[in-house]
């Protein structure tokens, strides 16, 4: 059972606060009616009305059906304001080694047309993003919604990234990607593809994003939240007070690489022994069952082996699952999360008994007493719907809102 540690925000003081605060009040619903508005703020009835007015005409709010009659006198019911998550669109993608999942997301992160495919890191950032822009451009027509509805783009990648900058930092499984400009190159891909003006592009690791996707849609109140990504790699989302923590420059979470006994004698793809990942990643996993015969290449050929009941695909499964339990028992040790969540090929009912025999048996009880150990979902639109939010929340932030309305002219 999760409980909410997470304070709420303030404004900057009576008679202070932004439009883009009073976005935010109406956003977070923590304050829909002009009353509320004034109430929260410390603002006068006039100010408000005018700064509301300013994101009426930017298009962000819309009024709603009216609310019921505080006044014990009666009276007309309070209009209710909301935040018009029609008014634009996002784009997101989800990159894993082989695979990549691209769709257009409203506002409020309903995904409105989807495509996934076969798109390989390995071939470089050049040739893959610039084939992400063409799906861009197909799923904005098969929506209906042209080039200028779309506000930002969200991309999640397997790797560590510098969100500063928006590059890759040195990832063991994304060769020739280190240090190139995604947002750059994104950028001009949807331009050639939809015609669409230069947007925001914002790239974070993968696990992070599905982690936030996650813990907004399905724990919203779980003040420390962690999602174990076991695909062809190993890595972790953590969600702390409802922000993803990256630690100081965006390695945060990289389990894959804590260095497991059992891995001393094998070589890891980031050129180190001993690895996490080495050992107990569904690459991993395709690596022993091609070596006893059985084809499997990656950690997507695993999951559909496990999806047939394969017996001895799920055998090494459960033994990578105790292999990243005894790992996690350290982490939910620190981190005492009231969720962790586990996800990506190797998410099933073998890798999950191996994970909780190993985290039950070493961690303190005292950090297991209130944690909920389970599995995604959403599934492999995780991602898609963290990207989106991500997009969401930075260009809707309050000083954002005001640099945003000013471009507008309003």
């Amino acid at each position: 059972m999760c409980m909410t540690g997470r304070p709420g925000r303030t404004g900057r003081g009576a008679g202070q606060a932004s439009a883009g605060e009073l976005l935010e009040l109406v956003r977070s619903r923590r304050a829909v009616t002009r009353g509320a508005l004034q109430q929260a703020t410390g603002l006068s009835r006039a100010t408000v009305g005018q700064r509301l007015d300013r994101l009426f005409r930017a298009g962000w709010l819309r009024e709603g059906a009216g609310g019921p009659v505080d006044s014990p006198l009666g009276g007309r019911p309070s209009i209710t304001l909301e935040f018009d998550d029609e008014h634009a669109v996002v784009l997101a993608a989800d990159l894993d080694t082989r695979h990549a999942r691209a769709a257009v997301l409203s506002l409020s992160g309903e995904i409105l047309a989807e495509h996934s495919g076969t798109l390989v890191v390995d071939d470089g950032p050049d040739l893959l993003l610039g084939e992400l822009g063409r799906w861009f451009g197909e799923l904005l027509e098969k929506t209906g919604r042209g080039a200028e509805s779309v506000c930002g783009v969200g991309l999640a990648v397997p790797g560590p990234v510098d969100t500063e900058t928006g590059r890759v930092v040195q990832p063991p499984i994304m060769p020739g990607w280190d240090g190139y400009d995604i947002r750059s190159r994104l950028s001009r891909a949807l331009a050639e593809h939809t015609g669409a003006a230069e947007v925001p592009v914002l790239v974070d690791n993968d696990a992070n994003l599905m982690a936030y996707g996650e813990q907004r849609t399905g724990y919203p109140d779980c003040s420390a939240f962690v999602l174990v990504k076991v695909s062809t790699g190993i890595g972790a989302g953590v969600v702390v007070d409802g922000a993803v923590f990256r630690g100081i420059d965006g390695g945060a979470g990289d389990i894959g690489h804590i260095r497991v006994p059992e891995g001393a004698q094998t070589l890891c793809r980031c050129g180190s022994y001993g690895c996490l990942a080495a050992v107990a990643s569904g690459g991993a996993v395709a690596r022993r069952l091609a070596e006893a015969g059985v084809p499997a290449a990656s950690g997507s050929d695993v999951r559909d082996l496990l999806a047939s009941g394969h017996p001895e695909a799920v055998g090494l499964a459960r033994e990578a699952g105790r292999r990243v339990g005894d790992v996690l028992a350290t982490v939910v040790t620190l981190l005492n999360p009231g969720v962790l969540m586990i996800a990506g090929d190797l998410a099933g009912t073998p890798f999950l008994t191996g994970v909780r025999e190993l985290l039950y048996q070493r961690a303190l009880p005292r950090s297991t007493a209130h944690l909920d150990i389970v599995t995604s979902r959403l599934g492999e639109r995780s991602g898609l719907v963290g990207a989106g939010a991500m997009v969401v929340e930075h260009l809707y932030a309050p000083e954002r809102v005001e640099e945003r309305l000013r471009a507008l002219g309003v």
